[in-house]
Protein backbone atom coordinates (compact mmCIF):
# COMPACT_ATOMS: atom_id res chain seq x y z
CA UNK A 1 0.00 0.00 0.00
CA UNK A 2 0.69 3.27 -0.40
CA UNK A 3 1.11 5.04 3.52
CA UNK A 4 1.75 8.40 4.93
CA UNK A 5 2.60 9.14 8.11
CA UNK A 6 1.75 12.86 9.27
CA UNK A 7 3.55 15.10 11.73
CA UNK A 8 6.64 12.63 12.74
CA UNK A 9 8.30 16.01 13.98
CA UNK A 10 12.18 14.03 14.90
CA UNK A 11 11.90 11.52 11.80
CA UNK A 12 12.07 9.24 14.60
CA UNK A 13 9.51 6.07 13.35
CA UNK A 14 11.68 4.89 10.84
CA UNK A 15 14.31 4.21 13.84
CA UNK A 16 11.46 1.96 15.71
CA UNK A 17 11.91 -1.64 15.67
CA UNK A 18 7.96 -1.99 15.01
CA UNK A 19 8.55 0.12 11.95
CA UNK A 20 9.82 -2.86 10.02
CA UNK A 21 6.26 -4.05 10.12
CA UNK A 22 5.36 -1.91 7.00
CA UNK A 23 8.36 -3.62 4.84
CA UNK A 24 7.13 -3.78 1.44
CA UNK A 25 4.94 -0.66 1.56
CA UNK A 26 5.75 2.06 0.15
CA UNK A 27 5.70 4.61 3.34
CA UNK A 28 5.94 8.67 3.13
CA UNK A 29 6.85 10.09 6.19
CA UNK A 30 6.35 14.10 6.80
CA UNK A 31 8.52 15.76 9.39
CA UNK A 32 6.72 19.40 9.13
CA UNK A 33 3.42 20.03 10.66
CA UNK A 34 0.87 21.31 8.46
CA UNK A 35 -3.23 22.23 8.37
CA UNK A 36 -3.59 23.60 5.27
CA UNK A 37 -6.45 21.56 3.14
CA UNK A 38 -4.94 22.49 -0.33
CA UNK A 39 -1.33 21.30 0.93
CA UNK A 40 -2.77 18.35 2.68
CA UNK A 41 -4.08 17.24 -0.41
CA UNK A 42 -1.53 17.54 -2.43
CA UNK A 43 0.57 15.49 -0.13
CA UNK A 44 -1.59 12.84 0.47
CA UNK A 45 -3.47 12.55 -2.86
CA UNK A 46 -2.10 9.05 -4.08
CA UNK A 47 -2.25 7.52 -0.30
CA UNK A 48 -3.78 4.60 0.37
CA UNK A 49 -3.50 3.90 4.56
CA UNK A 50 -3.34 7.68 6.46
CA UNK A 51 -0.86 6.79 9.60
CA UNK A 52 -1.88 9.64 12.40
CA UNK A 53 0.38 10.39 15.67
CA UNK A 54 -2.41 11.12 17.90
CA UNK A 55 -4.33 14.18 17.06
CA UNK A 56 -1.80 16.29 15.63
CA UNK A 57 -3.51 16.73 12.44
CA UNK A 58 -7.46 17.40 11.97
CA UNK A 59 -8.85 15.29 9.70
CA UNK A 60 -12.16 16.97 8.06
CA UNK A 61 -14.66 16.60 5.72
CA UNK A 62 -13.22 18.79 3.14
CA UNK A 63 -10.03 16.79 3.09
CA UNK A 64 -11.49 13.79 2.67
CA UNK A 65 -13.40 14.47 0.37
CA UNK A 66 -10.50 15.12 -1.99
CA UNK A 67 -8.53 11.67 -0.89
CA UNK A 68 -9.48 9.59 -3.82
CA UNK A 69 -7.05 6.91 -2.83
CA UNK A 70 -7.43 6.78 0.78
CA UNK A 71 -9.26 3.42 2.32
CA UNK A 72 -7.66 3.43 5.72
CA UNK A 73 -6.75 5.64 8.72
CA UNK A 74 -5.11 4.41 11.46
CA UNK A 75 -3.85 5.60 14.83
CA UNK A 76 -4.26 4.49 18.29
CA UNK A 77 -6.72 6.38 21.16
CA UNK A 78 -9.25 8.69 20.96
CA UNK A 79 -10.42 10.63 17.24
CA UNK A 80 -11.93 13.86 18.12
CA UNK A 81 -9.45 15.50 15.25
CA UNK A 82 -11.40 12.48 12.73
CA UNK A 83 -14.40 13.18 10.76
CA UNK A 84 -15.81 9.46 11.31
CA UNK A 85 -19.11 10.51 9.95
CA UNK A 86 -17.51 11.74 6.61
CA UNK A 87 -14.99 8.35 6.48
CA UNK A 88 -17.69 6.82 6.69
CA UNK A 89 -19.29 8.46 4.05
CA UNK A 90 -16.63 8.15 1.80
CA UNK A 91 -15.77 4.25 2.87
CA UNK A 92 -12.78 5.08 4.62
CA UNK A 93 -12.24 2.54 7.69
CA UNK A 94 -10.50 3.88 10.25
CA UNK A 95 -8.78 1.91 12.85
CA UNK A 96 -7.54 2.93 16.36
CA UNK A 97 -6.65 0.54 19.22
CA UNK A 98 -8.08 1.92 22.59
CA UNK A 99 -5.73 0.01 24.56
CA UNK A 100 -7.57 -1.21 27.18
CA UNK A 101 -6.43 -1.82 30.36
CA UNK A 102 -2.83 -0.56 29.36
CA UNK A 103 -2.41 3.13 30.74
CA UNK A 104 0.32 5.39 29.12
CA UNK A 105 3.15 4.71 31.48
CA UNK A 106 4.93 7.62 30.20
CA UNK A 107 2.27 10.36 30.25
CA UNK A 108 1.62 9.04 33.95
CA UNK A 109 5.43 9.43 34.35
CA UNK A 110 5.72 13.37 33.16
CA UNK A 111 2.72 14.10 35.14
CA UNK A 112 4.79 13.29 38.26
CA UNK A 113 7.74 15.31 36.86
CA UNK A 114 5.59 18.31 36.42
CA UNK A 115 4.34 18.03 39.89
CA UNK A 116 8.03 17.28 41.56
CA UNK A 117 9.58 20.30 38.69
CA UNK A 118 6.51 22.64 39.55
CA UNK A 119 7.05 22.22 43.57
CA UNK A 120 10.44 22.50 43.79
CA UNK A 121 10.59 25.38 41.30
CA UNK A 122 13.04 23.36 38.93
CA UNK A 123 13.23 25.58 36.02
CA UNK A 124 13.35 28.32 37.56
CA UNK A 125 16.04 27.18 39.98
CA UNK A 126 18.01 26.01 37.07
CA UNK A 127 17.49 29.04 34.73
CA UNK A 128 18.67 31.18 37.93
CA UNK A 129 21.75 29.42 38.37
CA UNK A 130 22.49 29.43 34.89
CA UNK A 131 22.47 34.00 34.55
CA UNK A 132 24.17 33.80 38.94
CA UNK A 133 21.69 33.49 40.95
CA UNK A 134 22.48 31.17 43.99
CA UNK A 135 19.03 30.02 45.01
CA UNK A 136 15.44 32.26 43.99
CA UNK A 137 13.52 30.93 47.05
CA UNK A 138 12.24 27.89 49.04
CA UNK A 139 10.05 25.15 47.40
CA UNK A 140 7.42 22.84 49.19
CA UNK A 141 7.95 19.07 49.81
CA UNK A 142 4.76 16.54 48.96
CA UNK A 143 4.80 14.66 51.35
CA UNK A 144 1.47 14.62 54.11
CA UNK A 145 -0.15 16.83 51.26
CA UNK A 146 -3.31 16.34 49.39
CA UNK A 147 -2.82 14.90 46.03
CA UNK A 148 -6.19 15.11 43.71
CA UNK A 149 -6.80 12.83 40.99
CA UNK A 150 -9.50 14.15 38.67
CA UNK A 151 -10.46 11.46 36.21
CA UNK A 152 -10.03 7.83 38.16
CA UNK A 153 -8.70 6.05 34.98
CA UNK A 154 -5.72 4.49 33.61
CA UNK A 155 -3.34 6.97 33.84
CA UNK A 156 -5.30 8.84 37.17
CA UNK A 157 -5.14 5.66 39.10
CA UNK A 158 -1.25 5.09 37.97
CA UNK A 159 -0.24 8.91 38.98
CA UNK A 160 -2.57 7.70 42.43
CA UNK A 161 -0.22 4.86 42.99
CA UNK A 162 2.74 7.73 42.55
CA UNK A 163 1.30 9.71 45.24
CA UNK A 164 1.18 7.45 48.15
CA UNK A 165 4.68 6.38 47.25
CA UNK A 166 5.65 9.61 47.91
CA UNK A 167 3.75 9.60 51.34
CA UNK A 168 0.90 11.95 49.60
CA UNK A 169 -3.11 11.78 51.01
CA UNK A 170 -4.75 10.86 47.52
CA UNK A 171 -8.34 12.07 46.84
CA UNK A 172 -10.50 11.29 44.18
CA UNK A 173 -13.27 12.83 42.21
CA UNK A 174 -14.67 11.50 39.21
CA UNK A 175 -18.08 9.96 37.43
CA UNK A 176 -19.62 7.31 39.85
CA UNK A 177 -17.81 4.98 37.99
CA UNK A 178 -14.88 5.52 38.37
CA UNK A 179 -14.83 6.75 42.40
CA UNK A 180 -16.37 3.20 43.02
CA UNK A 181 -13.02 1.84 41.20
CA UNK A 182 -11.17 4.26 43.30
CA UNK A 183 -12.94 3.30 46.71
CA UNK A 184 -12.18 -0.03 45.80
CA UNK A 185 -8.58 0.35 45.01
CA UNK A 186 -8.12 2.03 49.07
CA UNK A 187 -8.56 5.71 47.66
CA UNK A 188 -10.48 8.33 49.73
CA UNK A 189 -13.40 9.98 47.45
CA UNK A 190 -13.99 13.42 47.97
CA UNK A 191 -17.28 15.10 49.06
CA UNK A 192 -18.32 16.80 46.55
CA UNK A 193 -16.55 18.60 43.48
CA UNK A 194 -16.34 22.44 45.20
CA UNK A 195 -14.70 20.42 48.20
CA UNK A 196 -12.67 18.58 46.21
CA UNK A 197 -11.01 21.93 44.62
CA UNK A 198 -10.89 23.81 48.00
CA UNK A 199 -8.71 20.49 49.69
CA UNK A 200 -6.27 19.39 47.59
CA UNK A 201 -2.50 21.01 47.33
CA UNK A 202 -1.92 19.09 43.80
CA UNK A 203 -4.72 18.30 41.18
CA UNK A 204 -3.92 16.19 38.19
CA UNK A 205 -6.23 16.17 35.61
CA UNK A 206 -6.70 12.71 34.00
CA UNK A 207 -9.62 12.61 31.45
CA UNK A 208 -10.40 11.82 28.02
CA UNK A 209 -11.55 14.65 25.89
CA UNK A 210 -15.11 13.82 24.74
CA UNK A 211 -18.23 17.09 24.67
CA UNK A 212 -19.21 16.02 28.15
CA UNK A 213 -15.48 17.21 29.56
CA UNK A 214 -15.31 19.83 27.73
CA UNK A 215 -14.88 22.91 30.03
CA UNK A 216 -15.37 20.80 33.05
CA UNK A 217 -12.93 22.90 34.76
CA UNK A 218 -14.34 26.15 35.19
CA UNK A 219 -13.23 29.43 36.66
CA UNK A 220 -14.93 28.88 39.19
CA UNK A 221 -13.77 25.61 40.63
CA UNK A 222 -10.13 27.01 40.03
CA UNK A 223 -11.37 30.17 42.21
CA UNK A 224 -11.83 27.77 45.20
CA UNK A 225 -8.55 26.23 45.22
CA UNK A 226 -5.85 27.08 47.56
CA UNK A 227 -2.90 30.05 46.50
CA UNK A 228 -0.23 27.32 47.22
CA UNK A 229 -1.81 24.83 45.49
CA UNK A 230 -1.19 23.25 41.86
CA UNK A 231 -2.68 22.76 38.95
CA UNK A 232 -1.40 19.82 36.82
CA UNK A 233 -2.79 19.28 33.35
CA UNK A 234 -1.24 16.63 31.00
CA UNK A 235 -4.40 15.14 29.73
CA UNK A 236 -6.88 17.99 27.52
CA UNK A 237 -6.49 21.55 27.34
CA UNK A 238 -10.06 21.88 26.72
CA UNK A 239 -11.11 20.13 29.76
CA UNK A 240 -10.52 23.77 31.40
CA UNK A 241 -12.67 26.16 30.45
CA UNK A 242 -11.41 28.84 27.64
CA UNK A 243 -9.02 31.43 29.48
CA UNK A 244 -9.94 30.29 33.07
CA UNK A 245 -6.66 28.92 33.75
CA UNK A 246 -4.44 32.10 32.85
CA UNK A 247 -7.24 34.53 34.38
CA UNK A 248 -7.27 32.33 37.59
CA UNK A 249 -3.38 31.84 38.00
CA UNK A 250 -3.14 36.15 37.80
CA UNK A 251 -5.74 35.98 40.44
CA UNK A 252 -3.66 34.10 42.72
CA UNK A 253 -5.61 30.78 42.63
CA UNK A 254 -4.26 28.33 42.08
CA UNK A 255 -0.67 29.50 42.97
CA UNK A 256 0.72 27.57 40.43
CA UNK A 257 0.31 24.99 37.32
CA UNK A 258 1.88 22.81 35.60
CA UNK A 259 0.73 22.29 31.62
CA UNK A 260 1.29 19.94 28.68
CA UNK A 261 -1.42 20.69 26.81
CA UNK A 262 -2.72 23.64 25.10
CA UNK A 263 -5.75 24.74 22.98
CA UNK A 264 -3.57 25.60 19.78
CA UNK A 265 -1.11 23.29 19.17
CA UNK A 266 1.97 22.61 18.46
CA UNK A 267 2.53 26.33 20.57
CA UNK A 268 4.88 28.29 18.83
CA UNK A 269 4.14 31.98 20.51
CA UNK A 270 6.73 32.65 23.21
CA UNK A 271 4.26 35.53 23.91
CA UNK A 272 1.73 33.22 25.07
CA UNK A 273 0.31 33.76 28.72
CA UNK A 274 1.16 30.14 29.76
CA UNK A 275 5.05 30.76 29.23
CA UNK A 276 5.31 33.84 30.81
CA UNK A 277 4.57 33.55 33.98
CA UNK A 278 6.94 32.55 36.70
CA UNK A 279 4.38 30.11 38.20
CA UNK A 280 3.67 28.11 35.83
CA UNK A 281 5.99 24.98 34.12
CA UNK A 282 5.16 24.23 30.51
CA UNK A 283 6.11 21.36 28.59
CA UNK A 284 5.63 21.06 24.47
CA UNK A 285 3.11 18.22 24.72
CA UNK A 286 5.51 15.45 25.49
CA UNK A 287 3.44 13.17 27.71
CA UNK A 288 3.35 10.16 25.33
CA UNK A 289 6.58 11.15 23.68
CA UNK A 290 9.52 8.23 24.21
CA UNK A 291 10.58 6.07 22.84
CA UNK A 292 8.92 2.89 24.33
CA UNK A 293 6.04 4.45 24.13
CA UNK A 294 6.20 5.11 20.70
CA UNK A 295 6.79 1.09 20.12
CA UNK A 296 4.18 0.24 22.00
CA UNK A 297 1.66 2.61 20.13
CA UNK A 298 3.16 2.00 16.34
CA UNK A 299 3.09 -1.62 16.92
CA UNK A 300 -0.58 -1.23 17.53
CA UNK A 301 -0.94 1.01 14.78
CA UNK A 302 1.05 -0.81 12.28
CA UNK A 303 -0.87 -4.04 12.72
CA UNK A 304 -3.82 -2.31 12.02
CA UNK A 305 -2.61 -1.69 8.24
CA UNK A 306 -1.57 -5.05 7.53
CA UNK A 307 -4.68 -6.29 9.11
CA UNK A 308 -6.57 -4.08 6.70
CA UNK A 309 -3.62 -5.83 3.77
CA UNK A 310 -4.53 -9.02 5.05
CA UNK A 311 -8.67 -8.33 4.72
CA UNK A 312 -9.63 -8.55 7.87
CA UNK A 313 -9.54 -4.98 9.53
CA UNK A 314 -9.22 -4.65 13.24
CA UNK A 315 -10.22 -2.14 15.80
CA UNK A 316 -12.52 -0.56 13.33
CA UNK A 317 -14.44 2.28 15.08
CA UNK A 318 -16.67 3.31 11.94
CA UNK A 319 -18.27 -0.55 11.37
CA UNK A 320 -21.08 0.81 9.78
CA UNK A 321 -18.60 1.75 6.48
CA UNK A 322 -18.71 -2.17 5.58
CA UNK A 323 -22.38 -1.59 4.69
CA UNK A 324 -21.02 0.91 2.35
CA UNK A 325 -18.32 -1.12 0.93
CA UNK A 326 -20.28 -4.17 0.51
CA UNK A 327 -22.82 -1.88 -1.28
CA UNK A 328 -20.10 -1.05 -3.78
CA UNK A 329 -18.81 -4.64 -4.95
CA UNK A 330 -22.14 -6.08 -5.50
CA UNK A 331 -23.35 -2.46 -7.98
Amino acid sequence: MKISILDDYHDSLRTLASFNKLAGHDVAIWNDHVQDTDTLAARLKDTEALVLIRERTKIGAALLERLNQLKLISQRSVYPHIDIDACTRLGVIVSSSQHADTPSYAAAELTWGLIIAAMRQIPQQMFALRTGTWQIGVGNSLRGRTLGIYGYGRIGSTVAGYGSAFGMNVLVWAREQSLQRARSDGYVVAQSKRAFFESCDVISLHMRLVQETRGIVTGENLSCMKPTALLVNTSRAPLIEAGALVNALRQGRPGMAAIDVYEDEPLRDPGHPLLTMDNVVCTPHIGYVTRDEYEIQFSDIFDQVNAYVAGNPINVVNPQVFDLLKGRRTS
